[in-house]
Protein backbone atom coordinates (compact mmCIF):
# COMPACT_ATOMS: atom_id res chain seq x y z
CA UNK A 1 0.00 0.00 0.00
CA UNK A 2 1.71 3.52 -1.12
CA UNK A 3 1.20 6.30 1.43
CA UNK A 4 0.04 9.43 0.02
CA UNK A 5 2.27 12.61 0.71
CA UNK A 6 1.68 14.18 4.00
CA UNK A 7 -0.85 17.16 3.46
CA UNK A 8 1.52 19.50 5.64
CA UNK A 9 5.35 19.87 5.37
CA UNK A 10 7.65 17.28 7.00
CA UNK A 11 8.02 18.28 10.48
CA UNK A 12 4.66 20.07 10.88
CA UNK A 13 2.18 18.19 12.64
CA UNK A 14 -1.04 17.13 11.29
CA UNK A 15 -4.15 18.76 12.68
CA UNK A 16 -5.74 15.55 13.66
CA UNK A 17 -2.27 13.76 15.05
CA UNK A 18 -3.10 14.33 18.44
CA UNK A 19 -6.39 13.31 18.76
CA UNK A 20 -5.86 10.17 16.59
CA UNK A 21 -2.73 9.32 19.01
CA UNK A 22 -4.84 9.97 22.07
CA UNK A 23 -7.62 7.44 20.55
CA UNK A 24 -5.03 4.63 19.74
CA UNK A 25 -3.46 5.25 23.12
CA UNK A 26 -7.39 5.32 24.93
CA UNK A 27 -7.80 1.54 23.01
CA UNK A 28 -4.33 0.16 24.42
CA UNK A 29 -5.29 1.65 28.14
CA UNK A 30 -8.77 0.23 27.74
CA UNK A 31 -7.29 -3.76 26.81
CA UNK A 32 -4.63 -3.27 29.77
CA UNK A 33 -7.29 -2.21 32.07
CA UNK A 34 -9.32 -5.13 31.63
CA UNK A 35 -6.49 -7.29 31.42
CA UNK A 36 -5.57 -6.18 35.29
CA UNK A 37 -9.39 -6.54 36.06
CA UNK A 38 -8.96 -10.39 35.35
CA UNK A 39 -5.58 -10.92 36.63
CA UNK A 40 -6.83 -8.93 39.88
CA UNK A 41 -10.81 -10.21 40.20
CA UNK A 42 -9.85 -14.35 38.90
CA UNK A 43 -6.21 -14.58 38.56
CA UNK A 44 -6.67 -15.14 34.87
CA UNK A 45 -5.21 -13.74 31.88
CA UNK A 46 -6.96 -12.85 28.47
CA UNK A 47 -5.69 -15.68 26.81
CA UNK A 48 -6.10 -18.19 29.43
CA UNK A 49 -10.02 -16.86 29.66
CA UNK A 50 -10.12 -17.08 26.00
CA UNK A 51 -8.61 -21.06 26.27
CA UNK A 52 -11.18 -21.89 29.60
CA UNK A 53 -14.19 -20.14 27.48
CA UNK A 54 -13.24 -22.30 23.99
CA UNK A 55 -12.87 -25.14 26.34
CA UNK A 56 -16.09 -24.74 27.76
CA UNK A 57 -18.23 -25.13 24.47
CA UNK A 58 -16.51 -28.11 23.78
CA UNK A 59 -16.36 -31.85 25.91
CA UNK A 60 -12.59 -31.46 25.43
CA UNK A 61 -10.48 -30.97 22.48
CA UNK A 62 -6.58 -31.64 21.86
CA UNK A 63 -4.32 -28.87 22.81
CA UNK A 64 -3.73 -28.76 18.57
CA UNK A 65 -6.83 -28.14 18.07
CA UNK A 66 -7.59 -25.88 20.95
CA UNK A 67 -4.69 -23.74 19.18
CA UNK A 68 -6.14 -23.75 16.26
CA UNK A 69 -9.39 -22.56 17.41
CA UNK A 70 -8.22 -19.76 19.70
CA UNK A 71 -5.16 -18.78 16.93
CA UNK A 72 -2.43 -19.52 19.22
CA UNK A 73 0.44 -21.13 18.96
CA UNK A 74 0.89 -24.71 19.51
CA UNK A 75 3.93 -23.57 22.24
CA UNK A 76 1.41 -20.87 23.74
CA UNK A 77 -1.55 -23.15 23.99
CA UNK A 78 0.70 -25.70 26.06
CA UNK A 79 2.50 -23.04 28.41
CA UNK A 80 -1.29 -22.09 28.75
CA UNK A 81 -2.79 -25.08 29.59
CA UNK A 82 -0.42 -26.29 31.85
CA UNK A 83 -0.56 -23.40 34.32
CA UNK A 84 -4.50 -23.83 34.46
CA UNK A 85 -3.66 -27.50 34.97
CA UNK A 86 -1.58 -26.76 38.21
CA UNK A 87 -4.66 -24.46 39.15
CA UNK A 88 -6.65 -27.56 38.79
CA UNK A 89 -8.54 -25.28 36.10
CA UNK A 90 -8.25 -28.46 33.33
CA UNK A 91 -6.94 -31.38 33.11
CA UNK A 92 -5.40 -33.36 30.87
CA UNK A 93 -6.69 -36.91 29.84
CA UNK A 94 -5.10 -39.37 27.18
CA UNK A 95 -7.51 -41.32 24.94
CA UNK A 96 -8.48 -44.60 25.93
CA UNK A 97 -8.14 -45.95 22.15
CA UNK A 98 -4.88 -44.04 21.09
CA UNK A 99 -2.57 -43.57 24.04
CA UNK A 100 -0.89 -40.68 22.20
CA UNK A 101 -3.55 -38.12 21.94
CA UNK A 102 -3.92 -36.10 24.65
CA UNK A 103 -7.68 -34.20 25.80
CA UNK A 104 -8.01 -31.03 27.62
CA UNK A 105 -11.11 -30.89 30.05
CA UNK A 106 -12.67 -28.22 31.76
CA UNK A 107 -13.12 -29.31 35.35
CA UNK A 108 -15.36 -28.38 37.78
CA UNK A 109 -13.46 -25.86 39.21
CA UNK A 110 -12.73 -24.53 35.79
CA UNK A 111 -16.31 -24.66 35.14
CA UNK A 112 -17.14 -22.87 37.85
CA UNK A 113 -14.17 -19.95 37.29
CA UNK A 114 -15.84 -19.56 33.76
CA UNK A 115 -19.10 -19.30 35.12
CA UNK A 116 -18.38 -16.10 37.10
CA UNK A 117 -15.09 -14.70 35.08
CA UNK A 118 -16.55 -11.56 32.82
CA UNK A 119 -16.89 -12.01 29.07
CA UNK A 120 -13.23 -11.42 27.29
CA UNK A 121 -13.11 -7.30 26.04
CA UNK A 122 -13.31 -8.58 22.32
CA UNK A 123 -17.16 -9.86 22.95
CA UNK A 124 -18.35 -6.27 23.97
CA UNK A 125 -16.48 -4.73 21.27
CA UNK A 126 -18.25 -7.87 18.71
CA UNK A 127 -21.59 -7.12 19.89
CA UNK A 128 -21.35 -3.60 19.65
CA UNK A 129 -19.92 -3.82 15.97
CA UNK A 130 -22.25 -6.13 15.09
CA UNK A 131 -25.15 -3.55 15.18
CA UNK A 132 -23.19 -1.01 13.17
CA UNK A 133 -24.29 -1.03 9.24
CA UNK A 134 -21.62 -3.04 7.16
CA UNK A 135 -20.30 -0.05 5.38
CA UNK A 136 -19.09 1.12 7.98
CA UNK A 137 -17.98 -1.93 9.85
CA UNK A 138 -16.21 -1.90 5.81
CA UNK A 139 -15.02 1.55 6.93
CA UNK A 140 -13.19 0.76 10.20
CA UNK A 141 -11.64 -2.63 8.73
CA UNK A 142 -9.74 -0.32 6.23
CA UNK A 143 -8.44 2.31 8.42
CA UNK A 144 -7.22 0.21 10.92
CA UNK A 145 -5.85 -1.90 8.24
CA UNK A 146 -4.25 1.64 7.27
CA UNK A 147 -3.14 1.79 11.05
CA UNK A 148 -1.37 -1.22 11.02
CA UNK A 149 0.42 -0.41 7.70
CA UNK A 150 1.43 3.09 8.94
CA UNK A 151 2.74 1.63 12.19
CA UNK A 152 4.83 -1.08 9.85
CA UNK A 153 3.15 -3.73 12.16
CA UNK A 154 1.46 -5.81 9.18
CA UNK A 155 4.07 -8.62 9.20
CA UNK A 156 3.78 -8.77 12.78
CA UNK A 157 1.66 -11.73 13.91
CA UNK A 158 -1.34 -11.12 16.23
CA UNK A 159 -4.57 -13.15 17.56
CA UNK A 160 -7.90 -12.36 17.46
CA UNK A 161 -7.68 -10.84 20.67
CA UNK A 162 -7.77 -8.15 22.75
CA UNK A 163 -5.32 -8.61 25.25
CA UNK A 164 -2.10 -6.79 25.59
CA UNK A 165 1.79 -8.25 24.71
CA UNK A 166 2.83 -10.55 22.23
CA UNK A 167 0.18 -13.95 22.94
CA UNK A 168 1.79 -16.04 20.28
CA UNK A 169 5.23 -16.24 21.97
CA UNK A 170 6.19 -19.09 23.94
CA UNK A 171 7.35 -17.64 26.73
CA UNK A 172 5.21 -17.91 29.92
CA UNK A 173 5.19 -14.12 29.97
CA UNK A 174 3.20 -14.62 27.17
CA UNK A 175 -0.24 -15.18 28.94
CA UNK A 176 0.73 -14.24 32.36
Amino acid sequence: MTVDAPSTPLGEPSPFEENILRSLRRIMRAIDLHSRHLAASFGLTGPQLVCLRTLGLRDGMTPSELAKEVELSQATVTGIVDRLESRKLVTRLRDDRDRRRVFVRLTAGGRQLLDRAPSPLQDQFVQRLALLPEREQKAIDTMLKQVVDMMGAESLEAAPLLVPGDVTAAAPEADS
